[in-house]
C-alpha cells in the first residue's frame, strides 16, 4: 500500500485529498454519509466574527460544466461554531481547518481570536478572495499591498498555521502569491472562483440577484491548474489545489503541478461521495504505477521556468 500522507507547516495529513470550503458544510452534515476520518483534512463553510444571512435568493444558477453561486458566505458565526459544530469536528481523526472571513481587517482578526481559543483546529485558510459580497473579501487578493497587511496583520495573532486563498480575477496570482508569502502565510489556497455572468433571455436580467457570482466547478479546473502550475515556480511554502477536482485524474494533475494536496469543491454538490473516491482512487493509482508515496507525484511536470510564455497569435 502507497503512502499517501502529506504535510503542510507542521501538520501531517493522512492523504491530500480536502474538502473545500462552501462545498462541505461544517462536516458533520456529511457524517452519515461516509466515515470522514478517511478524508485528508475538512474546510469548514467560512466563517466571520459575527453570524452573516448571506445573499438573496436565488444563489446557484447552472452553468456549462459547472454553476455560478453567489451565496454570499452566510455562516452562523465563529461563536456558534465552537459551540455547536466544533465539538463533534474534535472526535474525528481528520484534521479540521477552518476557512476565515471578515470585510476588513479589524474583523478578519476578530475572527480569529475568537478561534484561538479553542481546541479541534488544525490550521487556518484566510480567505481575501471571495468575490460573493460587496466588500472587503476579493479587494484584498487583488492588491499585493493589501494582501501584505491582511496576511502580516492574521499571522502576528495566528495560534495555527495560516493558509492565504487567492483569487484568479487578479491580473497576476504570483504577485499576490508572493506578497503573502513574504508576509507569513504557510501555505497558500488556489484557487478561488472565478468571475462569471448568466443572463436569462426571457427576463433579459442576470439571473442572480447580484449579476456577477463566481464560476467553479470543471469549466475552471485549467485556469486553477495553469495557477497551481506557476505559483509552485514562485514561492517556498506549500500550495494546496483547488478548482474543478472531480476525478482521481484531476487531483493527479494538480499534485504534477505543484499542490501538494487538493481540495474538492463543486463535486460534492452532486456527489458527496467525491472525495472518498478520489483517496481510493490515488491509492489504486500508486499501486498500478509502483508508487510509494504519493509525494513523489509532486511537481514532477516540468518546473515553469523551462516552459516559455505563452503568446497569443494574432
Amino acid at each position: 500500500m502507497a503512502n499517501l500522507q502529506t504535510e503542510i507547516a507542521g501538520t501531517v495529513f493522512k492523504n491530500p485529498v480536502f474538502t473545500a470550503s462552501g462545498t462541505f458544510g461544517y462536516g458533520v452534515e456529511f457524517a452519515s454519509l461516509f466515515d470522514l476520518n478517511r478524508l485528508g483534512g475538512i474546510v469548514v463553510k467560512g466563517l466571520s466574527a459575527k453570524p452573516i444571512a448571506g445573499n438573496p435568493a436565488p444563489r446557484l444558477v447552472p452553468a456549462r460544466s459547472g454553476m455560478l453561486n453567489s451565496v454570499g458566505l452566510q455562516n452562523i458565526g465563529a461563536p456558534r461554531f465552537i459551540q455547536e459544530k466544533l465539538p463533534y469536528l474534535r472526535t474525528l481523526h481528520t484534521p479540521i481547518i477552518a476557512n476565515v472571513f471578515g470585510y476588513t481587517l479589524h474583523e478578519y482578526l476578530e475572527c480569529l481570536r475568537i478561534l484561538n481559543d479553542s481546541e479541534g483546529i488544525a490550521a487556518y485558510e484566510l480567505n481575501i478572495s471571495c468575490p460573493n459580497t460587496s466588500r472587503g473579501g476579493m479587494e484584498f487578493s487583488s492588491d499585493p499591498q493589501l494582501t501584505h497587511e491582511v496576511v502580516a496583520a492574521a499571522k502576528g495573532i495566528s495560534r495555527r498555521p495560516l493558509w492565504v486563498k487567492l483569487s484568479p480575477n487578479c491580473a497576476d496570482v504570483t504577485v499576490i502569491a508572493r506578497a503573502a508569502a513574504e508576509a507569513g502565510a504557510d501555505a497558500l489556497t488556489l484557487i478561488n472562483t472565478v468571475l462569471g455572468l448568466s443572463l436569462d433571455v426571457d427576463t433579459t436580467r442576470p439571473r442572480l440577484p447580484r449579476g456577477l457570482a463566481g464560476l467553479s466547478g470543471p469549466a475552471i479546473k485549467p485556469i486553477a491548474l495553469r495557477w497551481v502550475y506557476q505559483t509552485a515556480g514562485t514561492v517556498q511554502i506549500p500550495i494546496v489545489g483547488v478548482g474543478g477536482i472531480a476525478s482521481t485524474e484531476d487531483a493527479i494533475e494538480f499534485l504534477l503541478a505543484g499542490a501538494r494536496a487538493i481540495q474538492v469543491g463543486t463535486a460534492n454538490f452532486y456527489d458527496p461521495m467525491a472525495a472518498l473516491k478520489i483517496v481510493r482512487g490515488l491509492e489504486t493509482y500508486c499501486l498500478r504505477h509502483h508508487i510509494t508515496s504519493v509525494q513523489e507525484l509532486v511537481g514532477k511536470a516540468a518546473p515553469p521556468s523551462t516552459v516559455p510564455a505563452f503568446q497569443e497569435e494574432s
